[in-house]
């Protein structure tokens, strides 16, 4: 029998999926609105210029583009997604009232997953959106796999690199703020050679939890970034907010109790952290490595000045 249509296939989130309707056409938009409304999160737009401003804020999961729109048409605006890193990998799949297979062709030639034609019929929209959406997941979930790091489960070195240029892009497209958090457990060496590393890599894993725990927003990013050290990115969280996490993070990871006779700061496993944060207007001669490189500095800071504790800076402010 075949299952509900309810029933969530493998590896669909627990959320609605988000779904991107365009189409210069209000008639045609409150069709597919009513087609799909109930089992997803849909967001709708009347141009090219407004389904690209929409995308790249709320990262739909699936786009469902009119081909034939005053303005950008479907073509162009699927290219210029494809040139924008975070809409990049979006599956988008063509709706439109002119058949036939030249113009098929070439919208898959464009790359677009599939091409419905209009007048369109809801029961195949349905079906299409959620085959094309369950391919889109399982996809994700193979690449979440291939960015996990394998000993504490949080994000590992690769998918923060990527994270970071992501955000980086869009912070400075949008004039927002971006901060990052590096943290080192403190004298992890030592800690190592007298508990020994079976300790050690269970200790690891209780700052990882712990951090993400506190670490709580959707769109933040916890990454292991190399052996004792983790990185917290955090978009749209400005200098004062950030310092505020990292210090309530360093109580936290004392609060623990993690014994360390061997140079941890009152007996017990503690952490030093660096923070940066960019922000205001896009600066052309930035790169996210003066980011990455201001936390590294604060961190380098917080040890010289004793470890267990947070320094900060905003990038391109002075002391």
């Amino acid at each position: 029998m075949a299952a509900p249509e309810h029933t969530l296939p493998p590896a669909w989130p627990a959320r609605k999926p988000r779904l991107l309707l365009v189409d210069d056409q209000p008639v045609q938009l409150q069709v597919l609105y009513r087609a799909l409304a109930g089992e997803y999160q849909l967001f709708m737009a009347t141009g090219g210029e407004q389904a690209l401003k929409v995308a790249s804020e709320q990262l739909p999961d699936l786009i469902l583009l009119d081909v034939v729109m005053d303005g950008l048409d479907g073509f162009e605006v699927l290219a210029r997604l494809r040139q924008q890193r975070e809409t990049a990998d979006i599956p988008v799949i063509f709706v439109t009232a002119h058949g036939g297979g030249d113009i098929e062709t070439r919208c898959l030639e464009a790359g677009a997953v599939d091409f419905i034609s209009k007048p369109i019929n809801p029961s195949v929209v349905r079906a299409r959106v959620r085959t094309h959406l369950t391919l889109k997941f399982q996809s994700d979930l193979l690449r979440a796999l291939a960015y996990v790091d394998g000993l504490t489960g949080v994000a590992n070195r690769r998918q923060f690199d990527q994270r970071l240029a992501i955000e980086w892009a869009r912070a400075q497209r949008h004039g927002t703020a971006l901060s990052l958090i590096l943290v080192d457990v403190d004298h992890f060496k030592a800690y190592n050679d007298h508990y020994g590393h079976q300790a050690g890599d269970d200790a690891l894993r209780r700052v990882a939890a712990c951090l993400r725990e506190h670490v709580r927003r959707s769109t933040d990013v916890v990454a292991r970034y190399g052996g004792e050290e983790f990185a917290c990115l955090l978009p749209d969280t400005d200098a004062d907010d950030a310092r505020a996490l990292a210090e309530a993070l360093l109580a936290e990871v004392r609060a623990m109790g993690i014994p360390h006779r061997q140079g941890g700061d009152g007996g017990v496993l503690t952490a030093s952290m660096g923070v940066a944060t960019r922000r205001g207007p896009a600066h052309p001669g930035w790169q996210p490595a003066l980011l990455l490189g201001l936390a590294d500095a604060q961190l380098y800071e917080a040890k010289r000045l004793g470890r267990a504790r947070v320094c900060a800076a905003v990038l391109g402010q002075d002391d």
